[in-house]
């Protein structure tokens, strides 16, 4: 029987904490007990646990042995903001597909309204990761960054890039008809080398792209590329990105 999964908020060599809703569900909804078992993620580790201690808000596990885990994808998701509830199934599911960090960013066509709002959904879009990442059983929860503007993002790429971080930049763009996210990815592997590239890909909001922003990802270094002749709703094209990076790099 598969153990149920829990991902600590404190932890140390010898024991992990739930607290808060994780720790409320375990015990009212579960009825934990000490000495029932379970799957703890502590510090990006999976761990067969056990429940040493119970109290209403608090439940201690005891780490028995450390589990094998398939890391994340070595992805950052860069996502302009679009309509909230479209974007919270995304950050699910690019969660699911094992993405490791979101960074959400105002772009010249995201809604004035959403990009005034965006700060505050930003915890919320944090929990809906953290549930995710229990759910599909992954061994950590991607990092969901404060949104910030679009240049900001891409600047601080490129300084990166000027230090050899080792990151890929690709941009997905409509106007882009002769490369492929695929061939993109096949440019990073071969730089690359024997190493595996960590990537850095930007989804645009409904609408694309503004023709400055183009231009604002192009001075910076960033590799256009194409997920095919169809135009892709701004969800719909996060998803499709990660499965095709997931299908090249696992």
């Amino acid at each position: 029987m598969t153990r149920r999964r829990w991902i600590a908020e404190h932890w140390d060599e010898a024991t992990a904490t739930l607290v808060g809703e994780q720790a409320e569900h375990m015990t009212r909804v579960l009825r934990a007990q000490p000495g029932m078992e379970a799957d703890v993620v502590a510090g990006g580790h999976v761990f067969h646990a056990q429940v040493a201690a119970v109290a209403s808000d608090e439940v201690r596990f005891n780490l028995i042995a450390e589990l094998e885990a398939d890391p994340a994808l070595p992805v950052t998701l860069v996502m302009a903001v679009y309509k909230f509830d479209h974007m919270e199934w995304a950050i699910e599911k690019a969660t699911e597909l094992g993405v490791a960090a979101i960074a959400p960013v105002i772009a010249r066509r995201t809604e004035k309204h959403l990009a005034a709002a965006a700060d505050k959904r930003a915890e919320r879009w944090r929990r809906i990761a953290h549930e995710a990442a229990q759910q599909s059983r992954r061994c950590d929860v991607p990092l969901i960054f404060d949104p910030a503007p679009l240049a900001a993002r891409v600047r601080a790429a490129s300084e990166s890039a000027r230090d050899a971080s080792g990151t890929a930049y690709i941009v997905l763009a409509e106007q882009e008809r002769t490369t492929t996210l695929r061939h993109a990815l096949e440019e990073a592997m071969t730089a690359a080398g024997s190493e595996m590239p960590t990537l850095e890909v930007a989804i645009g909001p409904e609408g694309g792209w503004a023709p400055s922003e183009e231009a604002l990802f192009d001075a910076n270094g960033w590799r256009a590329a194409s997920l095919g002749p169809r135009i892709l709703r701004a969800e719909t094209a996060a998803i499709a990105a990660l499965a095709v990076v997931a299908s090249y790099l696992e």
